[in-house]
């Protein structure tokens, strides 16, 4: 990868006007490169970009709009080696997921541009007709998360683009290279102005929660930072997107077949090593198939090899950074301390990575930190139940609900139960399964709003009603 990535604000590659800052490669916890960081005056201008290009933009034809997004598209598909392996050397991630991630950006992005915004009608009479009409907000301020940092760009930026917004986007100082090279190339397609992007730390997110000229905010994160992204907001009344923590619930039902299940088990807990908002993070299995699941899940982490995403054969990549790393060890060591048995898993390569190998935590329950809080990270708490309304109850004790899943053979009677976990989605023998036409999003403290579909986009929007009398 290059290290000369610049920000670009009103078309134009731009240098930070603060002191630079490192980078991390997360399987070395060597410094990959220096990042331009950008200082609030550059904020500004990006915003005024934003805002003076949103008064052409706004009019673009849908046709146009919807022909821009397929050209983006197509250079996402051009430059997909070369944005997969930027994710993987900043974010960590082994080269197949980075692949898939670069591939999802794709397909979102073209799913995007054929959405229709509808006129709704809502009389038609001799001497009136009423229509609902969707406009475009203005500026679109985007917070970016490091754990998916190309697809949640994507999520972000191609829906407001779409709907006639401008934007400026902040991606996460960890994961900040493929972001911009997204922004790169999106203003090789689209006018100047229409998407911008600043790096640097925190206080630039604080300033654009709070900045006047942005109309809405679009936020992937931690929960924390969603409650102050929100009081900040306030004072110009913004439109929020927040999808928050999770600490998602799944519960195994008895009498299902354990090996049918045990892979996709696996996989949706410990997708991007667990570093994903809607992966399993709780498994409440049935006393009756407990100790077979337990072992079919050991038997799958074991199997792994855990090591520098850019290494073939790796299929289990590093923690992205060291916070997270040392908080998903603390939890590990806590389960160990108060009871939990922590199981024997892949080998750990020696160095200075930030490296977890994927971690089965059995004799564990309700009130252990391993349980209560998310972990993010490579670890999955088994926890014993005997009675189904006992576990449905245990599953939303959580204050989060972004997703939950029930797993079993009855379908009828896993759609039953998950009706009742009280989150954003309810999956049936899946679990972390997004799609760009399926609206996603969660509720309690995992926040509000959804992405995706013709729901999604309308949230990048304003109803007006036009009122004619004839």
């Amino acid at each position: 990868m290059k290290n000369d990535y610049s920000m670009m604000i009103d078309g134009h590659a731009v240098a930070g006007e603060n002191t630079p800052f490192s980078v991390i490669n997360p399987a070395t916890a060597e410094a990959l490169a220096e990042c331009p960081a950008a200082s609030l005056e550059q904020l500004d201008l990006a915003v005024d970009a934003a805002e003076k290009a949103f008064i052409t933009w706004q009019k673009t034809s849908h046709t146009d709009r919807q022909a821009m997004l397929h050209k983006i598209a197509d250079k996402l598909e051009e430059h997909a080696a070369e944005l997969a392996n930027i994710i993987t050397s900043e974010q960590g991630k082994p080269q197949a997921l980075a692949q898939m991630e670069v591939g999802g950006a794709v397909a979102w992005t073209r799913y995007t541009a054929d959405l229709e915004i509808p006129v709704e009608v809502i009389e038609d009479s001799p001497n009136k007709r009423i229509e609902l009409h969707r406009k475009p907000l203005g500026v679109v301020g985007s917070i970016l998360p490091w754990n998916w940092p190309l697809m949640i760009a994507v999520w972000h930026i191609m829906p407001a683009l779409r709907s006639g917004n401008t934007i400026v986007v902040k991606p996460s100082s960890m994961t900040p290279f493929n972001t911009m090279r997204l922004v790169e190339l999106i203003n090789e397609v689209v006018p100047a102005g229409v998407a911008n992007i600043v790096t640097g730390e925190g206080g630039l997110g604080r300033a654009m929660s709070g900045h006047k000229k942005i109309r809405k905010i679009v936020f992937t994160g931690s929960t924390p930072t969603g409650q102050n992204i929100m009081r900040n907001a306030a004072d110009n009344l913004k439109r929020l997107t927040l999808e928050l923590g999770g600490n998602d619930a799944a519960i195994v039902l008895p009498g299902t077949d354990v090996k049918s299940i045990a892979q996709g088990v696996f996989q949706t807990a410990f997708l991007n090593m667990g570093q994903t908002c809607a992966a399993l993070k709780r498994l409440y299995v049935h006393e009756s198939i407990y100790d077979e699941l337990s072992q079919e899940l050991i038997a799958i982490a074991q199997q792994q090899t855990v090591g520098d995403g850019a290494t073939p054969g790796v299929t289990f990549g590093p923690v992205q950074n060291k916070d997270q790393y040392d908080l998903v060890n603390e939890l590990i060591a806590d389960a160990k301390a108060s009871g939990g048995v922590v199981h024997p898993s892949a080998v750990v390569p020696e160095g200075a990575g930030y490296f977890i190998a994927p971690t089965i935590v059995t004799n564990v329950t309700d009130g252990m930190r391993v349980v209560d809080e998310e972990q993010f990270g490579p670890v999955l708490p088994l926890i014993k139940y005997s009675d189904i309304d006992d576990a449905v109850a245990r599953a939303n004790a959580s204050e989060n609900g972004l997703g939950g899943s029930v797993w079993g053979a009855d379908i009828n009677q896993a759609q039953e139960i998950a009706s009742q976990l009280e989150c954003g989605t309810a999956w049936i023998n899946g679990h972390a399964e997004v799609l760009p036409h399926a609206p996603f999003g969660g509720c309690k403290m995992s926040g509000f709003g959804v992405e995706f579909g013709q729901e999604g986009l309308l949230e990048y929007t304003v109803p007006q009603l036009l009122n004619i009398n004839r």
